[in-house]
């Protein structure tokens, strides 16, 4: 048995991990992996303008040695109500205080019930997501509050909570700064000039470099010393 940031591992177990090309869930799906999980990644194409983080994402499960990458198409720009699903709904390009437009409704609700049923398919009881309250957008969905009520109705929810084979939702960098996440990350050998995080990011994945997703990489990037291997627009 080892421990590594408080999870304890006896034996190799699966995790569903969720997977959307950034940096924030490749460094997760990195932590799984040092964990000594079978790693499943999930991905989800749901009418985002910055699609090029799909491939961003299939990339990098098959790097990182996935057992299966699965990608799940549902369309939340039939609902719209944020910039990243509503093309007629800018980005913003400046730092806005409150809950910003680019926060999607639900989200990470939706992408953990999707996840929490791969995971009782696969009799997955760790499902790993990169949630972090720190250097984030202030989205509701990224809280530890959140995180740890899904956990509760997920294992009041499912077969496999109801047996007793508690389902555990991991966050591991819910409390770290964005550079702490990047170091953390490169000490496992992440390549984040592989990652896509830029809300408005070309075909290529090149970053705007203006938007708020692009503002906080920057700044983690400066905060752990190391240079930004972000392929940017011109």
């Amino acid at each position: 048995m080892f421990v590594y940031m408080g999870l304890e591992m006896t034996s190799k177990k699966k995790a569903v991990v969720l997977v959307s090309g950034g940096l924030d869930s490749t460094t997760v799906l990195a932590i799984a992996h040092s964990l000594g999980y079978d790693c499943y990644s999930i991905s989800f194409d749901y009418g985002q303008r910055h699609r090029a983080e799909l491939q961003a994402a299939t990339d990098i499960a098959k790097r990182q040695g996935v057992v299966a990458h699965k990608v799940v198409t549902l369309d939340l720009s039939t609902i719209g109500g944020s910039a990243l699903t509503d093309p007629n709904i800018p980005v913003p390009e400046q730092e806005t205080s409150g809950i910003p437009i680019t926060y999607v409704p639900a989200r990470n609700t939706v992408f953990l019930s999707i996840a929490l049923g791969w995971a009782e398919v696969l009799e997955a009881q760790d499902i790993f997501i990169g949630v972090n309250a720190v250097d984030y957008s202030g989205y509701p969905d990224c809280r530890p509050a959140f995180i740890s009520a899904f956990e509760t109705m997920a294992n009041l929810a499912t077969k496999l909570g109801t047996e007793g084979r508690q389902l555990t939702i991991h966050a591991p960098l819910i409390d770290l700064t964005k550079g702490e996440i990047i170091n953390k990350g490169m000490a496992l050998g992440v390549d984040y000039a592989e990652t896509v995080s830029c809300y408005q990011a070309d075909g290529a994945g090149r970053a705007c470099g203006k938007c708020d997703s692009c503002r906080l990489r920057k700044e983690g990037f400066a905060q752990a010393g190391v240079d930004d291997p972000t392929p940017y627009q011109s």
